[in-house]
């Protein structure tokens, strides 16, 4: 089982040729994964990380750089075969960037990524606590809702190729006419619409890249970004433009919300705050269980849709107001003591400032839910120091086949 990076035969500007020189092969043991979804393997103490690999094979290895405390390496050949090895679904594995782990049994998937928490939780707060088993996705492949294709800048008199970025590579694509994350009735729009995209070029050639987009949802399947669509959520219907953030993993949002509305509640909580509030995902599937709900966005567009889909789906008891990042708890005016706060903040985290206004408003419970466990885990020990402990810790499983999930830590005010 080879894989090629495609790399100049010469050594690249920069490289340092210690511990290894460019492209030297060696023979490791892998026994564990990085986060990122790589084998952790070691020769002579000596740390060599390594996509494809898994734990307990052994492997030869490529080197193509050397950092200051570990090499990185391509995968040349498994000599011993991991016993939770399979065969992928997808021809194009490994060459695109999209999927770490179609070669990992779904259960191991599930496993590592549990663990992969709770060393992050060590390395990054310096924390020990019991992470839960990851809850894992109802559907395994064809579970996304969203697909994002790329085109990069045409070469003169050449076709485009729509795709995803090569594995390993910054610029370079891979064409892509179907994936497996997507439906099949996904991936029969995704071809259509990669030869409606040729046609223009042909017709007109573009002179810059493009971003193109694929969403599924209650009434079809969209491509125009600005089109207003609709999703369903335990019995809630959210009305937003097909480009805008929404999980896009159907199949298991129910359950998702539920747990992150439950938990909120526990304890003397009559009041939710959902920061980062979006469409009114957290907010609107949890109203039932508070008094009142209040959301907060820097979007004003996302409060427009958060507000329109409490209308439409006869939520009273919620509301959503325009914050500014600098003051986004001066327009709330319950007390802290019993509300509990939901945030759910993009990849880089919260800000140093939001995490300070929130431990300012000092709600009885935080629960917070972040696609970045890395970022999480900064965040989380700020709140740690000042007065917060951990109640639990649930990763769960939106993304499978890949290095990414969803992580929700609850905390409690001592």
């Amino acid at each position: 089982m080879a894989i090629n990076r495609e790399q100049e035969s010469r050594v690249p500007r920069g490289f340092s040729p210690k511990p290894y020189s460019y492209h030297q092969e060696i023979e490791i043991e892998i026994e564990s994964l990085t986060n990122m979804g790589q084998g952790v393997g070691r020769d002579n103490g000596w740390v060599v990380m390594t996509p494809f690999a898994l734990p307990g094979e052994r492997a030869q290895v490529r080197i193509y750089r050397n950092n200051k405390s570990y090499s990185e390496a391509d995968l040349v050949q498994v000599l011993r075969r991991s016993p939770d090895r399979i065969n992928p679904v997808c021809p194009v594995f490994q060459k695109c960037g999209g999927c770490q782990y179609q070669h990992l049994k779904y259960e191991s998937q599930l496993e590592w990524k549990t663990r992969q928490v709770k060393e992050l939780l060590w390395h990054m707060a310096r924390i020990e606590s019991e992470v839960l088993p990851a809850i894992q996705s109802p559907k395994t492949y064809g579970y996304r809702s969203k697909l994002t294709p790329h085109f990069p800048k045409p070469k003169p008199g050449k076709p485009i190729v729509i795709g995803f970025l090569k594995q390993g590579m910054r610029s370079k694509y891979i064409e892509i006419e179907q994936c497996p994350l997507v439906s099949e009735t996904m991936n029969q729009e995704m071809k259509r619409l990669r030869e409606h995209t040729q046609n223009l070029h042909r017709e007109k050639p573009f002179k810059k890249g493009a971003t193109l987009l694929l969403r599924e949802h209650l009434d079809g399947i969209s491509t125009d970004p600005k089109e207003i669509i609709r999703e369903q959520v335990a019995g809630v219907v959210f009305s937003f433009p097909a480009g805008e953030f929404f999980q896009n993993n159907p199949s298991i949002l129910e359950d998702f919300t539920n747990y992150v509305g439950r938990k909120a509640s526990q304890g003397d909580t009559r009041h939710l705050i959902d920061a980062y509030c979006g469409s009114g995902l957290f907010s609107l599937n949890s109203a039932h269980l508070f008094e009142s709900v209040i959301g907060i966005e820097v979007s004003e567009l996302s409060v427009q849709y958060a507000t329109q889909n409490a209308s439409a789906n006869g939520i009273e008891n919620a509301s959503f107001v325009l914050g500014d990042a600098a003051s986004l708890f001066d327009r709330i005016d319950i007390a802290g003591a019993h509300s509990a706060v939901v945030i759910d903040p993009p990849r880089k985290g919260a800000s140093e400032e939001f995490i300070h206004q929130l431990i300012a408003f000092g709600p009885a419970r935080v629960v917070y839910v972040s696609c970045n466990p890395a970022t999480q885990m900064r965040d989380l020990k700020t709140l740690t120091r000042e007065d917060y402990s951990i109640e639990e810790i649930q990763p769960f499983d939106l993304f499978p086949q890949t290095k990414h999930l969803e992580c929700v830590i609850t905390l409690a005010r001592n």
